[in-house]
């Protein structure tokens, strides 16, 4: 069965995330270390860490993992503003360390007044810096595909490809899969042909090996449309099928894969996370 799991609040404590987590059946969790729309952060103490870690082991939840600010843009032409995601995204990766949390989750930037190519020199250019800042530090950047709204690059495998290979440091980084935004970005995973089709592009290009995780999440809005809309699983325009071929691919048997579905309760007063993953372990088999 597929480690499954959801973005929880930690709203209350770091632990608060855990213990949702455990109460909505899930294998693992991500979690914001810090209010994703500041720049600003919290102190983290050790107390938090430990208490975190602690509730890991007790609800028996594995694979942490944490998902960077959206105020951060590695793509920026604007120094200000890519010097400020540069020393944010090194506190992300030291928050994650300090947690015990071994990859955070981030979209790799977008160019705005820039060009695609000007971008993803920008991206690696301010990976590097990252990395030179972050030396001795496990925890991992995970770069996600994106939908490709606007400027933002990592909608085509080949951006992925592109800013790891200009990086002086390729192997301190990984990618994050989300499916809706693939399915934004126009590739289509309907039918096993298809969805075979689409993994062997990843292949090609990132290496399917460099996936460390999954986001689940149906469209709202349909394949190659470039918007980022999430959908509860099966209610959107991707349907069931491209995670019933995802969640039976024995080579992601052991990849953790998070829900970033919309929270809340059914009309049958359930939690949406609970459906969700009910949906999910439905299609294995």
């Amino acid at each position: 069965m597929p480690l499954l799991g959801a973005h929880m609040s930690i709203a209350g404590g770091y632990y608060k995330a855990v213990e949702a987590a455990a109460e909505a059946g899930c294998d693992c969790v991500q979690l914001f270390t810090k209010n994703n729309n500041q720049w600003r952060a919290k102190e983290l103490t050790e107390a938090d860490a430990e208490r975190f870690q602690a509730a890991l082991k007790e609800l028996g939840i594995s694979h942490p993992i944490a998902h960077d600010s959206y105020l951060i843009n590695l793509g920026s032409p604007e120094d200000e503003l890519w010097k400020k995601s540069i020393d944010a995204l090194v506190v992300e990766l030291q928050r994650a360390e300090m947690l015990g949390i071994p990859y955070v989750v981030a979209h790799p930037g977008a160019f705005t007044t820039s060009s695609e190519k000007q971008g993803i020199r920008r991206i690696a250019k301010g990976l590097n810096e990252v990395h030179k800042q972050t030396r001795g530090i496990d925890a991992q950047v995970l770069l996600e595909t994106t939908a490709g709204q606007g400027s933002n690059l990592g909608w085509r495998f080949e951006h992925l490809a592109d800013i790891i290979d200009k990086t002086s440091n390729p192997d301190r980084l990984g990618v994050c899969f989300d499916t809706c935004h693939v399915f934004a970005a126009g590739y289509s995973m309907e039918t096993k042909k298809d969805y075979l089709a689409t993994i062997r592009e990843l292949d090609r290009t990132v290496g399917r090996k460099l996936v460390k995780a999954f986001h689940l999440n149906d469209s709202l809005k349909p394949l190659g449309s470039r918007v980022d809309r999430h959908a509860h699983i099966g209610e959107g325009e991707m349907g069931l099928e491209p995670f019933r071929h995802l969640l039976n691919d024995r080579r992601f048997a052991k990849v953790p894969m998070y829900l970033e579905t919309p929270k809340g309760t059914s009309g049958a007063g359930e939690d949406f996370d609970i459906v969700n993953l009910r949906i999910l372990r439905g299609l294995v088999g």
